[in-house]
């Protein structure tokens, strides 16, 4: 049943004021409350968009008893966004947000690039790009350097990958970068550095997701090994706090450097492992900055599915 116009506009204004300040739960109530649909008809509507999630755990997630971790519940409220007429990712975000602890710490729940990935934006982009879920290249080592800029944002990141073929008629790499929050992909420059050159690029504004074609200059056959580096001119989102990288499968070496501004050194800086994005972090340790070069790093000699990074804090 419509609701009556006074306590519509009443609803309308809970509900603008929850998205800009949250949390999730009150969010989803007031957004819930405010197109007046029962539990059941947003049910029947996230049906229809092929997304299965009981009324229980609808009732559960707007009372803040439960939040959606698993990719099913992610694309659930990817979907309740359009079905509740929401601005893209206004509830993916809130949700992000939530994850904070009370001390203001970010928790180890969820980052928001995790919720991106989850929310199907990434598997998009991939396919635009007809990018198969197997690329054909078996990773032997990779080292990425993250340049952090004066005004404490992620200025840039670049990429040196070593990969062996594992089929015949591999000819290139799609490369994935995830702007921190507010991000501008558009802004974004993608630099072909050594032995590839850039291809078609794809981007999601409101996600801060780029993906780029890395076309090689010959077709792999399987065993072939080949080397090819690339970088990311970002500078486009607000502070950068940390930076994830996630491994589908067992592979090779990775190394990750952070270096920072003169103008911004962070207080201190430690690295993580995770094994899920819904798992606890373990493996912290703090990681003494450089003296003149002001960069900390990790090595993992062999990657193991999940996923590792740096984080740090700024006064």
């Amino acid at each position: 049943m419509p609701l009556a116009p006074q306590h519509a506009d009443v609803a309308t204004t809970e509900l603008d004021s929850a998205l800009r300040g949250g949390p999730f739960h009150v969010a989803l109530r007031a957004a819930i409350a405010a197109r007046g649909l029962p539990l059941q008809r947003v049910q029947h509507h996230l049906s229809r968009h092929g997304v299965k999630v009981g009324v229980t755990s609808l009732s559960y997630w707007q009372q803040g008893a439960r939040r959606p971790q698993r990719p099913e519940s992610l694309r659930a409220v990817r979907a309740l966004e359009e079905i509740l007429e929401l601005p893209e990712e206004s509830l993916l975000r809130l949700l992000a947000e939530s994850g904070e602890s009370p001390s203001g710490q970010r928790s180890s729940a969820r980052s928001y690039r995790s919720l991106v990935e989850a929310s199907g934006v990434l598997d998009q982009l991939l396919a635009e790009l007809d990018c198969p879920p197997d690329g054909g290249l078996h990773t032997l080592g990779h080292h990425e350097r993250l340049r952090i800029g004066a005004r404490r944002e992620l200025a840039e990141r670049e990429s040196h990958h070593i990969v062996r073929a594992h089929r015949d008629g591999v000819d290139r790499f799609v490369a994935v970068h995830h702007g921190d929050r507010g991000a501008v992909p558009e802004r974004m420059r993608v630099h072909s550095l050594e032995n590839c050159r850039t291809g078609r690029v794809r981007w999601h504004d409101d996600t801060g997701l780029l993906a780029a074609e890395l076309l090689f200059d010959t077709r792999l056959r399987a065993g072939d090994t080949f080397l090819f580096r690339f970088g990311v001119e970002d500078g486009t989102a607000d502070v950068s706090r940390e930076y994830v990288r996630g491994f589908d499968s067992p592979g090779g070496q990775y190394a990750l450097q952070v270096c920072f501004d003169a103008a911004a050194v962070p207080l201190r800086c430690h690295r993580f492992a995770q094994q899920t994005t819904a798992a606890p972090r373990t493996g912290c340790q703090e990681l003494p900055l450089s003296g003149r070069h002001r960069s900390v790093h990790l090595v993992e000699p062999r990657v193991r599915a999940g996923f590792v990074g740096i984080g740090w804090d700024w006064e």
